[in-house]
């Protein structure tokens, strides 16, 4: 990577990252007019037809940011062994877990435990599968369920804000181990004994990451600490239902046990579409 990327990472040990994420999300939540949430649109190349309010009626960059879509315009494949894609956006490293490793980028791993955070867990995606999905700014930004089942529990891990481009892919050694993440348990229909692990990264920048079926479970809060919730009885959630969003963008990365579903994996950058088939239980 260049001398700028350099430049960036060495830039963020320093500053406040926490802080300047909060800012950024204070401001992006200022009124703004309707030229500066168009303005913003064009400059990341959204698809405005593809919105489900009219442009006028967004009053803020974060309300846009944030938007809805038209119903229909992310058909959610129905084919009973499909797994759909949670979120739009572009395929990252995905593969097996081997040795409680998966891999951030070519040459760069992580530990699977430090990620979950969770040491019993973890040892029970030994063999199982991994993949990497990145957000950019101009993709829709809540994330859904890739397949049914129903939520046992979620995790609130705090962590640093180091951003999930190339600067720190490359960089960041264990770059998702490292960052604020919020992992949500789920418990497929079709296998009750296997498990998912949905986890949303923070990084530089998003101001929050928000759980749709749980308003108190939050990220950049103020006096952070590991947050541990059961759901009794478990939370039902459809394929293709929303469980979250990213107040501006960042990653998602999904686990499976060994058998609980097998992937199309494609080359990293590879676009993806909500509701789209990447897999098969």
């Amino acid at each position: 990577m260049g001398l700028k990327d350099r430049a960036v990472i060495t830039s963020l040990k320093v500053l406040p990252q926490h802080w300047m994420s909060a800012m950024a999300g204070r401001l992006a939540s200022l009124p703004a007019p309707t030229v500066a949430v168009k303005s913003f649109g064009r400059f990341y190349g959204v698809d405005f037809d593809e919105v489900k309010e009219p442009i006028d009626s967004f009053g803020s960059l974060q309300s846009f940011f944030t938007r809805e879509l038209k119903d229909g315009v992310r058909p959610i494949d129905d084919a009973a062994d499909a797994v759909v894609s949670p979120c739009d956006g572009r395929w990252g490293a995905a593969g097996t877990i081997s040795d409680d490793t998966a891999m951030q980028l070519k040459g760069r791993s992580y530990s699977v435990r430090m990620l979950l955070h969770d040491d019993a867990q973890a040892q029970r995606f030994a063999g199982g599968t991994y993949a990497t999905l990145y957000l950019s700014p101009r993709d829709y930004h809540r994330f859904h369920c890739p397949l049914d089942g129903e939520i046992t529990g979620i995790r609130y891990v705090p962590g640093a804000l180091w951003p999930v481009n190339g600067a720190g892919l490359f960089h960041v050694d264990g770059l998702f181990t490292k960052n604020e993440r919020i992992i949500a348990w789920l418990r497929p229909s079709h296998d009750p004994t296997a498990l998912v692990a949905m986890i949303a990264v923070g990084a530089t920048m998003v101001g929050k990451i928000r759980v749709a079926f749980d308003d108190a479970v939050t990220t950049n809060v103020s006096q952070p600490t590991v947050t541990v919730k059961s759901y009794q009885p478990p939370i039902p959630l459809a394929k293709g239902e929303e469980w979250g969003h990213f107040e501006f963008g960042s990653t998602i990365v999904l686990l499976g046990t060994k058998g609980a579903f097998n992937l199309d994996v494609k080359p990293e950058g590879t676009p993806l579409k909500l509701g789209a088939r990447i897999g098969s239980i």
